[in-house]
């Protein structure tokens, strides 16, 4: 079908999701990404052929995944997956908390990823102290690489703008109402006369925001404490 000549097409929302890692042994794999805090989304095995992992790293809206049946990639065959990090040297830190193996900080000779230059690695954060120039690197167990790479502030034209508010999974939202439902009715057995929906809202709002359905509901549990009774 044509197009009017000179419209300008608004392109369709597309999210990076998942980035393949091809690994040699996956139960060492797995336990190394969890020990990176990485969060376990899926662990399945169709039959002895198929077996998928995926990771999602704190606060990521892209994960990767690994397994048997993947991927025909040769293990250890990927150089540079870059995550974002505020802090560089808390990020370093925590991982070397977490018992993994990092470089010590760097800058590029030619700038960010350019490795077109003789000696491209430079010891030392960005002299200027420049959001996206500083680094550290890690690897997997098979050798695929890592970057962290510290962003304060990201530069104009660099994030998405939302138009309006994101279309919502009916069936989700009634499942998470199902289950607010459920722990707010243990609250009312034992508590006193109060308005549901000041249980609901900080309910599910921690459960928005990665809270477990205990630390949700221990959240409700203190803003209903702590809210002005007023006539009921």
């Amino acid at each position: 079908m044509a197009t009017t000549t000179g419209a300008k097409l608004k392109p369709i929302d597309m999210k990076l999701e998942v980035l393949v890692i091809p690994v040699s042994d996956i139960d060492r794999a797995k336990a190394f990404y969890e020990k990176l805090g990485f969060r376990l989304d899926i662990d399945y095995a169709a039959d002895e052929n198929f077996r998928v992992l995926q990771f999602t790293p704190p606060n990521s809206e892209a994960s990767i995944i690994f397994g048997k049946g993947i991927t025909s990639a040769k293990p250890g065959s990927i150089d540079q997956l870059v995550v974002a990090v505020d802090d560089i040297d808390a990020a370093r830190s925590d991982l070397i908390a977490r018992d993994v193996t990092v470089s010590e900080v760097f800058h590029y000779a030619g700038g960010p990823f350019n490795n077109a230059v003789k000696n491209p690695r430079v010891g030392g954060r960005d002299p200027q102290g420049r959001s996206y120039y500083s680094f550290a690197s890690f690897q997997d167990p098979d050798g695929n690489g890592w970057l962290l790479q510290e962003i304060k502030t990201r530069l104009p034209g660099r994030e998405w703008k939302l138009t309006g508010a994101r279309a919502m999974d009916v069936a989700a939202l009634a499942e998470r109402l199902h289950e607010t439902e459920e722990h707010h009715g243990h609250y009312e057995k034992t508590h006193g006369k109060h308005h549901w929906w000041d249980w609901y809202a900080p309910y599910l709002s921690a459960r928005q925001n990665g809270s477990s359905p205990e630390e949700a509901a221990a959240a409700a549990d203190l803003y209903i404490d702590e809210i002005p009774r007023g006539d009921l």
